[in-house]
């Protein structure tokens, strides 16, 4: 299976699970609106939670009542995400490979995830096990960089991506449109992540996959980097408690629509 996901997800997940639950934002009060009334979850419907980490975005869809099946290839992830929500299914699996029946599920969710496996191959698959009209919904988290400093944030970790995909490239979008599914409708929340340095600038950057699959003499240097970062940026600088910026960016197509 690790054949068939990317060397940056596999090699740098497998060490950073701790850090990713402790550095990754949480995602705003408006995306259960989003999940209830765009993409129909209730007690009656049933959502795949694809690409799913460590759990960061498993509650939201818990909170909706439908009954939640996690799809993680990365067993340290799903380790993780099998101690925080025991109620849930959580299955080892791929986009490509999904461990379902035709036609079985309501939603697929990929929250933070489908530029990982944004190909044709994989929304034939997320189709198969969907029921007819059913929603497939990508959610992200982006620092927002109409703020000044974000970029210069930005900067220090994009230049390290080396083939790693990435959402803001928009590479993502060249798999659509795609026949089996209607096109893409898009929402867009704002909100901040707020705690110490240390979790929401220092632990978020090193929770990037590329990041975490490098060796520590690097790792180090990027922690130099942003320090040389915060000490530069009034806003930034002295601060114990430091709100970052986001915007989230919310996307549903519905199979055959």
């Amino acid at each position: 299976m690790n054949d068939q996901v990317h060397h940056s997800a596999a090699a740098g997940y497998k060490t950073a699970a701790d850090t990713y639950i402790k550095g990754r934002p949480d995602y705003p009060p408006q995306v259960s609106q989003w999940l209830t009334q765009t993409l129909g979850l209730d007690s009656h419907k049933t959502v795949i939670d694809l690409g799913a980490g460590t759990g960061k975005f498993t509650g939201r869809l818990v909170a909706t009542d439908a009954q939640v099946i996690a799809v993680e290839p990365v067993a340290q992830m799903l380790e993780k995400l099998s101690a925080a929500w025991p109620q849930v299914l959580a299955v080892s699996g791929t986009a490509t490979d999904l461990p379902l029946p035709d036609a079985s599920v309501d939603a697929v969710v990929c929250a933070q995830a489908f530029h990982w496996f944004a190909t044709p191959e994989a929304l034939s698959e997320i189709a198969r096990v969907l029921k007819p009209g059913g929603k497939l919904g990508l959610i992200w988290n982006l620092r927002d960089t109409q703020v000044s400093w974000v970029p210069k944030l930005d900067a220090i970790v994009n230049a390290l991506e080396g083939d790693t995909p990435r959402y803001y490239t928009g590479q993502w979008r060249q798999v659509f449109p795609h026949p089996a599914f209607g096109p893409l409708h898009l929402q867009q929340f704002h909100h901040g992540h707020t705690g110490s340095p240390e979790d929401v600038i220092f632990n978020r950057v090193r929770s990037t996959s590329f990041i975490a699959a490098l060796p520590q003499a690097q790792r180090d240097k990027v922690d130099e980097q942003i320090r040389a970062l915060i000490a530069s940026e009034p806003a930034l600088r002295g601060r114990h408690v430091l709100t970052v910026p986001y915007e989230t960016a919310a996307y549903v197509a519905v199979k055959g629509g």
